[in-house]
């Protein structure tokens, strides 16, 4: 793979693309002609950046000729980026169950734009946020660069083979995921994530080059430290001035700087400025103000380059006797891990499809994200800042000799070894810094993991201390040291200002080692029992639950020791992958469904961590047999149960007393305090009706919840889920919650219903979910089953679009239509 022509992709500058794109832009889109557009003039500087996820051509299969520029792809599809042909499937057993039984392979994209002939003497670069992976990116017939990790993000010069003027330019990608069982999870295949085109001077800030710190702060006064990398593309000297400003969150310019410099030509220069400002507000998850280092680079007032970073106001620390300070003040990160995917939409996810799903979680209470275990995409980190996540940013699953990937199911059959690991010694060190510098102005990341489980025992790593298990035909533990130092050097190198940490699997192990020494924090996955000794023998260890089960006592771990500082479930929402066996594709750990939906029990966490009032019912025939595995609650949100039978009922509250009545008979009162792990339980002989909670906190009810009894399956019912997700200034998601429901409104909750459905106006499907794990439907088709009487549909159309109507109809059932402005 040709690295040499491949930089680091400046990510703030995409928060002003389609601006420039609207009024200044010098590259013109183009698939599959060209044709003509706008002309930048020649005094306009500054940075344009333009958008270039439209209008590409696609085709699965190699083509040995597909990056010549006059190749002949009239005949391929156009798609829209992201785009994920993986989830396309079709899915089958002959594929792998860690990564959803999904079909890879090669594909190709290629695209087309011109270049005016008066930027003939700027530099022009491709930044991608994200190809899985193997990707190679041609421009002209030229090999301009590519990256093998499918989750870093990386750009491409373009500059030494341009045309300019009225001949065209072609980019061609070929992106390899033949060896589709690399992953322990969904991975998708394709240009998943977003392509700019970027053009800058050849003087100019560096991509990911300005890096913002707050060394000194409090309420009343702090201290903005900006290092800015800038570059001199020249054959001749350069004296640029660095103009800097920090903006409030109202737009207000509050502190400035100018600095003038001299870079020798051909070579890059490190500028420190500090500016002061008086009462910050301090970014929070319960008020996540966030400010902008505003930049610009001018020569004799001639603009050369310019940059918007946003930025926020806080400090933390970790405490090895007191857990995690924010802003000074004590808090339990009460998290959750996330992968990547969306269901029906698989890796290709837009953004307000995260928003919706964060803002639920958020209801829910959870304060912290894990992204497992790979640099998530850029916008994911955007909307932690904007809504008050605090980020364990993680960059790798396996060091190298890559990690068991199972084929037939989870921990069944003969696994494949793929994966990341082939390329570990050429490209991880880079693919961590290249995270660092991406992701290093975000005030929502608090830590950086340069790894997931890379001690589990005997995958591929063993030592003497397990005992009987120790393999020693295995690679022995020492080296996960050895290949663990240059990863936390690559990550103090552009960050000091975060800790280093990893998730161990295994302790014992790890210990005999010293991994853990390696780490600033360390993180333990599912080994509570450890907290306390490991506490005495360790004191200085920073000790948190970097992935943990559902379980109430893995939760009073962490409650009660105040040591603790962090819990993340395994996990906020079920995805695709780490499957079973067929057909079941996808892993059902979460508190959201595919859907993003709340589970049961998404409901119990959020009877631990919110604050605010809340009463829930769940029920399940017999006895109390609910509980399975690392507290995966078996229970239903139903009041549908056989004649004559007993139901157990499992209520969740923050209320000190609930009253439960059945058709308006009181059943019981209970205190919390006689709840049993977090559950205040009753069984209760079934009866058609109402079950009804109420929470008290003294006389008067503060929460009600209700189950009732749904009757015969009567019509089908569409509503806006949208919410105030995020609009772009070219499209807009618009997500639709069918149900199937009795005469009453009521959702039948056994209801499994084939729902076909119409869309009238500009919008595109982009992909039906219900949330069943076996579900082998077909994702775009306009037709899908209901799955516990309900499902979830995802339509894109410009932002503009009005007039749109979504039409439902069931065999049996009365249809609908939902008009959308």
């Amino acid at each position: 793979m040709d690295r040499m022509s491949c930089q680091n992709l400046d990510f703030a500058a995409r928060l002003r693309a389609h601006l420039f794109a609207a009024l200044c832009v010098c590259v013109q889109l183009l698939a599959p002609q060209l044709r003509a557009g706008p002309h930048l003039a020649e005094n306009q500087g500054g940075r344009v950046v333009v958008a270039f996820d439209s209008d590409w051509r696609f085709s699965r299969g190699d083509f040995a000729n597909g990056m010549i520029a006059n190749f002949n792809d009239s005949n391929w599809r156009q798609v829209e980026i992201p785009h994920d042909w993986s989830i396309e499937g079709p899915l089958g057993p002959e594929f792998a169950s860690g990564s959803g039984f999904a079909p890879g392979g090669i594909g190709w994209y290629r695209n087309r734009f011109t270049m005016d002939l008066s930027a003939s003497n700027k530099l022009v670069a491709i930044a991608f946020d994200g190809v899985y992976q193997n990707a190679q990116v041609w421009i002209n017939g030229h090999l301009a660069g590519g990256r093998p990790y499918g989750y870093s993000s990386f750009e491409c010069d373009l500059t030494p083979h341009l045309k300019f003027g009225r001949a065209g330019n072609v980019i061609a990608v070929r992106v390899d995921h033949t060896k589709f069982s690399d992953s322990r999870w969904y991975t998708g295949s394709g240009i998943y994530r977003h392509v700019r085109l970027r053009m800058t001077d050849r003087v100019r800030i560096a991509p990911w080059g300005t890096f913002v710190t707050t060394p000194a702060l409090n309420s009343d006064s702090a201290t903005v430290r900006i290092e800015t990398e800038l570059r001199n593309g020249n054959a001749a000297d350069s004296n640029p001035t660095l103009q800097t400003e920090v903006v409030n969150p109202h737009g207000e310019v509050i502190a400035s700087n100018a600095t003038a410099t001299q870079i020798t030509a051909g070579t890059n220069r490190f500028v420190v400025q500090e500016l002061q400002v008086t009462k910050p507000n301090l970014w929070s998850p319960d008020s996540p103000q966030l400010y902008t280092v505003r930049q610009r680079l001018v020569v004799q007032e001639r603009l050369l380059d310019d940059n918007d970073t946003p930025f926020g106001f806080r400090n933390f620390r970790f405490d090895a006797n007191r857990g995690f300070f924010l802003n000074e003040v004590p808090l339990k990160l009460k998290g959750v891990c996330l992968h990547h995917d969306a269901g029906a939409l698989g890796a290709a996810v837009p953004a307000p499809v995260w928003e919706r799903r964060l803002r639920t979680l958020k209801s829910i209470g959870v304060n912290a994200i894990r992204t497992s275990h790979n640099p998530p995409a850029p916008e994911l980190l955007d909307l932690c800042d904007q809504m008050g996540f605090l980020v364990q940013d993680e960059a790798l699953d396996e060091f190298t000799p890559p990690k068991n990937k199972w084929v037939e199911g989870w921990n069944a059959g003969e696994p494949s070894r793929f994966g990341a690991g082939e390329f570990f010694e050429q490209w991880a060190v880079r693919d961590v810094e290249d995270m660092v510098r991406r992701d290093r102005n975000h005030p929502s990341i608090i830590m950086w993991s340069i790894g997931n489980e890379i001690d589990y025992a005997n995958d591929p790593f063993s030592h003497p201390v397990l005992g009987s298990e120790f393999r020693p035909d295995h690679p022995r533990a020492e080296n996960i040291v050895k290949l663990a130092r240059p990863l936390v050097a690559a990550v103090k190198r552009f960050d000091t200002t975060r800790p280093v940490t990893a998730a161990l699997a295994n302790v014992l192990m790890s210990d005999a080692v010293g991994f853990g020494e390696v780490l600033d924090i360390v993180g333990y996955n599912y080994q509570e029992q450890r907290y306390p000794e490991d506490h005495g023998k360790f004191p200085g260890r920073v000790i948190y639950g970097s992935e943990n089960s559902h379980t109430w006592n893995a939760w009073v771990a962490v409650r009660e020791n105040e040591f603790i500082a962090a819990q993340f479930l395994w996990t906020g929402v079920d995805y695709l992958g780490e499957a079973g066996r067929w057909p079941v594709h996808a892993n059902g750990s979460g508190l959201l469904d595919l859907c993003g939906f709340k589970k049961p029990l998404a409901w119990f966490r959020q009877s631990l961590w919110s604050e605010k009032p809340m009463v829930y019912l769940c029920a399940t025939p017999g006895g109390d047999t609910n509980r399975q595995g690392r507290g995966r609650l078996r229970a239903d949100e139903s009041w549908n149960w056989s004649s004559n039978s007993t139901v157990t009922v499992r209520c969740y509250t923050t209320c000190a007393d609930v009253e439960l009545t059945l058709n308006g008979k009181v059943i019981g009162r209970k205190s919390k305090a006689e709840a049993v792990d977090g559950a205040l339980i009753w069984r209760v002989p079934f009866e058609p009706g109402t079950l009804k909670a109420a929470g008290f906190n003294g006389a008067t009810a503060a929460a009600e919840f209700s189950l009732r009894t749904a009757g015969p399956a009567a019509r089908v019912e569409l509503l806006d889920d949208s919410g105030a997700a995020p609009i772009s200034s070219s499209s807009r998601i618009r997500q639709v919650h069918f149900r199937i429901v009795d005469d009453q409104g009521v959702q039948v909750p056994d209801a499994a219903h084939e729902v076909n459905f119409a869309i009238s106006g500009d919008a595109r499907l982009l992909g039906i979910e219900n949330g069943n794990l076996a579900s082998t439907e077909n994702y775009h088709d306009l037709k899908h089953r209901a799955y516990r009487g309900h499902g979830l549909l995802i339509l894109k159309s410009p932002a503009n679009a009005d007039g749109i109507q979504i039409s439902a109809t069931a065999e049996g059932l009365s249809g609908t239509t939902l008009s959308m402005p």
